[in-house]
């Protein structure tokens, strides 16, 4: 974990806006009639639906999906009572949460009330406003009564998240931890040391789970929770325990799980080490745990240890519950948050630790290859799996136990909209996949020493979207996937430079030579070359061998390139190959090009990457609509790139009179519609949103696209060839394993076409036809 400094934090928090959320209108306001409707007189409409049904709220304002973060401040993290409006920064950081893990809008309200019926009664008053309420930061035991109060007089789900949430995430690591170690939660000895809010809630849903009463012992600031003392309160009685012992080093004797909620530093190595083989201990206190890791680990070998922190292994994490908790509740308009609807979010998270590692949590966290097992008996908070996994299991209990008030029937189409709440759904993406798996290709992956390529390949056979084909030596592959955790069952491994492959170069040289004879190409030359990945893989494509490759992780474009050029050829028609990158954004999809192969592209070369571009858009089922962009607007500079750009323009329009472009045009009237339409009404695309952008230089579309990525700004396929003769796909340098597979949908879908026009022997243009078109319309858009 970094070390952050005081100035860090107070600097976080006030520079900029200060605090750390926002409101952002969802509705036009530029003009009087959107102001008109957004206030009165049009706002008094929905006002009188509501009067008619309360329950109308959920359809007219933000209700359904707003959640109250309420505290009173009187249990502030580890800082205790330091009152409401000191507890506002930590209120703030709950709703950053919510809305960045959930897309769940926050109010914080910083109650200064420390009655807990007067408590009761503000928050009572205010419910209305919001679809649910996460009580938090409210001391014990204050915030038992509070808590259920309010959820016996409330009809909105309610969760007190200091108590459950970390109840919830600690099961869900608990259950694991035993199938690690092959113990039955029935049958195991437990310790709990804290006795406040967290250790009731978590005690009662280890009990629900199956743990005995008779086998846990509860112990407090003044030792152990037994029956012989007459100090303890209504909340701890149910929890003494008969036995004759009144330390926590007797308790810890011969124990199998410790749980900490209490101080730093209370348990000590010789009370590891008294504990009964494989224990399991969650040490939880925060910032610094009951036991350090390193303390942890040296007394036992055989333990498992987690923490609250994110520096070690097994984060018990709340995060890992509530906003999805709330997402599944709020979407059913469940009336409450119920024993059931907690044990369905303890089991899903569970059973998601079992399952294999996507590779964004691998570089998130920086690790090889997380797996099940005893350093990895929790998901990472950063896994994105988390929302459509946790939040229907949630919905579907609410229903299941009767407390829903809408029922949801197609559970594919919510786990899209779940996937749309947070920008992460790529609809164009998934329906690649989808015909990608109805019709799998052989797919080379030419540069199988980068570990990205092998980690792909295992991917996208697990995805079912194509058969992979390694090529490379066998014993370094099978290290470098061993030293990986990555599973090679399945793949075929091509060694080009064994002797058993001698025929097959000798062949492969043979068919080069004698199609680049003209071109100064010998047989000695081919059968080099053939000795080369790239080369080796192409004529693999190029013979039938197989359907595709996948290049260009570490090689440079320019060999690249110039192999492809050799092997498969430039489409006839054309004299130039280009790149384009489809960007994802909030302001709808994007086509750029050419942005990888073109560095200063003539006229000649600029025509052809937009009569390219064209095509591949309508491939992917969208009009293209497309500006030429430069730094001038329709002839306004008469020298340079402006010139060339607009003597492009004038050839496509004349030779090409359906095609939808204009320009030269900024990228600012290529984007704003309503500018570029009253500053040029004369625009062919007149009226039209501009989908599709072609750059004058490779400096300027290569620099667009990134920029548009790290800024966060979109999400990205490609980059997608364009203009070869069969599917041969360049890559970034360095792409990540996603990127790698995506781009392996891509080139799959490639070679589905491709098969199609051969078969019916279509002309290539025509591969945007309806018949090939029909592939990729169907919920493309």
């Amino acid at each position: 974990m970094a070390k952050l400094t005081r100035e860090d934090a107070l600097l976080y928090h006030s520079q900029g806006k200060p605090g750390k959320i926002e409101v952002v209108p969802t509705k036009p306001y530029s003009s009087q009639r959107d102001l008109s409707l957004a206030y009165s007189p049009g706002v008094a409409e929905p006002c009188l639906e509501i009067e008619k049904d309360p329950n109308a709220a959920y359809e007219y304002t933000s209700k359904g999906n707003l959640v109250a973060v309420i505290s009173n401040g009187t249990a502030v993290l580890g800082l205790g009572d330091i009152g409401a409006m000191a507890g506002k920064p930590v209120m703030e950081g709950k709703g950053l949460l919510f809305k960045i893990f959930a897309g769940i809008d926050v109010f914080d309200i910083e109650v200064n009330e420390k009655d807990p019926e007067k408590f009761i009664q503000i928050v009572k008053a205010i419910a209305p406003t919001f679809g649910g309420i996460n009580l938090e930061d409210i001391k014990a035991p204050e915030c038992f009564e509070i808590e259920e109060r309010l959820k016996a007089e409330l009809d909105i789900p309610l969760m007190h998240d200091d108590q459950h949430g970390t109840a919830i995430i600690s099961s869900a690591g608990l259950i694991n931890a035993l199938e690690i170690v092959g113990k039955k939660i029935e049958d195991v000895k437990i310790v709990v040391n804290g006795a406040g809010a967290a250790a009731n809630s978590c005690t009662q849903l280890y009990m629900i789970l199956g743990a005995k009463l008779e086998n846990i012992v509860m112990v407090d600031s003044k030792g152990v929770i037994n029956m012989e003392r007459t100090d303890l309160n209504s909340r701890k009685k149910p929890f003494a325990t008969s036995r004759k012992i009144t330390t926590l080093a007797e308790a810890v004797k011969d124990s199998d799980v410790f749980l900490g909620l209490s101080v730093a530093g209370i348990l000590t190595k010789d009370m590891v080490r008294s504990m009964n083989a494989n224990p399991i201990v969650f040490a939880l206190a925060n910032p610094n745990p009951e036991i350090s890791y390193d303390d942890a680990m040296s007394a036992r070998k055989d333990i498992i240890f987690a923490t609250g922190r994110s520096d070690y292994p097994n984060q018990i994490n709340n995060v890992l519950g509530f906003p999805y908790i709330f997402r599944g509740a709020l979407d059913v308009r469940a009336k409450c948050i119920n024993e059931e609807m907690k044990i369905a979010a303890v089991n899903a998270i569970a059973e998601l630790t079992k399952k294999q590692v996507p590779d964004v949590v691998n570089t998130a966290y920086n690790l090889k290859r997380l797996s099940f097992g005893t350093e990895y008996i929790i998901p990472k908070p950063l896994d994105p799996r988390l929302l459509t996994t946790v939040a229907p299991a949630v919905a579907k209990a609410a229903i299941a136990s009767g407390v829903a008030r809408k029922v949801i029937t197609n559970w594919d189409e919510y786990n899209v909209k779940l996937n749309e709440i947070m920008g992460s759904d790529n609809k164009m993406l998934r329906h690649f996949f989808d015909v990608a798996r109805q019709n799998p290709k052989r797919v080379v992956f030419s540069e199988s020493n980068h570990v990205n390529m092998i980690k792909a390949a295992e991917m996208a056979l697990q995805e079912g979207i194509c058969y992979p084909v390694l090529l490379g030596n066998e014993e370094k592959i099978a290290s470098i996937a061993a030293e990986n955790d990555i599973d090679l069952t399945g793949i075929e491994i091509v060694n080009l430079r064994h002797d058993r492959e001698e025929s097959r170069r000798s062949n492969f040289a043979q068919i080069l030579s004698e199609k680049r004879s003209r071109e100064g190409m010998t047989y000695d030359e081919a059968f080099e070359k053939m000795y080369e990945r790239n080369y080796f893989g192409m004529m693999m494509v190029e013979t039938g061998q197989a359907d595709a490759l996948i290049t260009g992780v570490y090689t440079k474009y320019a060999d690249t390139v110039q192999a492809a050029k050799d092997v498969i050829g430039i489409r006839e028609g054309t004299k130039h190959i280009g790149a384009m990158h489809i960007m994802i954004t909030k302001k709808g999809t994007f086509f750029l090009a050419d942005t990888l192969f073109n560095r200063h592209p003539c006229t000649d070369a600029l025509i052809d990457i937009a009569k390219l571009t064209h095509d591949t858009v309508k491939f992917f089922a969208h009009e293209p609509v497309m500006a030429m962009l430069s730094y001038s607007n329709f002839g306004s500079d008469k020298n340079g790139s402006p010139a060339s750009v607009h003597q492009v323009v004038e050839t496509l329009h004349k030779n090409y009179p359906d095609m939808l472009v204009d320009g030269e045009m900024q990228v600012t009237f290529a984007l704003n519609k309503e500018l570029r339409d009253k500053k040029y009404p004369f625009s062919k695309i007149a009226g039209r949103n501009v989908n599709t952008l072609i750059f004058p230089n490779l400096s300027s579309a290569n620099i667009a696209y990134k920029m548009l990525i790290e800024m966060g700004l979109a999400q990205t396929i490609g980059p997608i060839q364009m203009g070869l003769n069969k599917p041969v796909h360049i890559l970034d340098v360095e792409s990540s394993v996603n990127d790698i597979v995506n781009m392996t949908a891509m080139a799959v879908l490639d070679a589905i076409v491709e098969e199609q026009i051969r078969t019916n022997n279509l002309d290539r243009i025509g591969k945007v036809s309806e018949r090939n078109n029909a592939y990729l319309t169907k919920d493309c858009k």
